[in-house]
């Protein structure tokens, strides 16, 4: 884990950032992660998602998206010195609450089972990549 100083930390296998922004950022013995979407670090690639020639979404597959965005989290917290069962909020962003909603309230299910924190779920109409979803968390840290 990179720190630009005590509280700033960035994950060495969560993709970078697309702005000026830490992967997370620690306050007493609170986490707050910035949001996090599916990519992949080194690379613009999403996981089940085909761009057209211009960055156009052909096609994507929520549950790939979802399956993504949660390691990309367990990553960001686990090199922070939290981990998923300290997770405390979440927020999710869907850009498409209709078609997507079903898919990834199974696997939130699934990967929460154990630790249930806090959730909000909120449809946007986009996101600065082209993905489906993206989540903003919060977690106790020791």
């Amino acid at each position: 884990m990179a720190t630009e100083d005590k509280e700033l930390l960035n994950s060495s296998k969560a993709p970078e950032p697309v702005g000026l922004y830490p992967h997370a950022r620690r306050v007493g013995n609170l986490l707050f992660l910035s949001g996090v979407g599916p990519r992949e670090r080194g690379t613009k690639k999403i996981p089940g998602v085909e761009l057209d020639e211009n960055g156009k979404i052909l096609s994507y597959d929520i549950e790939a998206q979802c399956h993504s965005v949660f390691r990309n989290v367990r990553y960001i917290l686990e090199d922070a010195g939290s981990s998923w069962d300290k997770l405390v909020d979440v927020t999710v962003f869907l850009t498409n609450m209709k078609d997507d909603f079903q898919t990834y309230n199974r696997l939130y299910a699934e990967y929460f089972k154990d630790n249930q924190p806090c959730r909000t779920t909120v449809e946007i109409n986009c996101l600065p990549t082209p993905i489906g979803i993206e989540l903003k968390c919060i977690a106790t840290i020791d």
